[in-house]
């Protein structure tokens, strides 16, 4: 079965950065589609970033885009986000996510295109 493990969160100051994983595991990687969300408390489900199946494009949100990287390792079961210059409202549980299924360009940032989802790492800035 399809398991997402996410890693990396933790406390931070403002400008500092961290680096985000998500270990995948129980589909075939070369079809899926991964992606980070984030919610903050009282708050919707924001995409952050997404990548294509063979890195073929990728996405980012307005709120991240200059700030954040998405990449595969070498082995391509692990997803990085790289988040720079981090901002209290960068403050929110990151949450992996991957779609076997093709989507939509227009969707890849929408919640509701993913099928698998990791439990989730908190991300704390002040």
């Amino acid at each position: 079965h399809v398991q997402l493990v996410e890693s990396g969160g933790g406390s931070v100051q403002t400008g500092e950065s961290l680096r985000l994983s998500c270990a995948g595991s129980g589909y075939r990687y070369s079809t899926a589609t991964m992606a980070w969300f984030r919610q903050a408390p009282g708050k919707e489900r924001e995409g952050v970033a997404a990548i294509w199946p063979g890195d073929t494009r990728k996405y980012y949100a307005d709120s991240v885009k200059g700030r954040s990287t998405l990449s595969r390792d070498n082995t391509k079961t692990t997803v990085l986000l790289q988040m720079n210059n981090l901002k209290p409202e960068d403050t929110a549980m990151y949450y992996c996510a991957a779609e076997l299924s093709s989507i939509r360009p227009s969707a890849t940032l929408l919640g509701d295109e993913y099928k698998f989802w990791g439990r989730g790492t908190q991300v704390t800035v002040s």
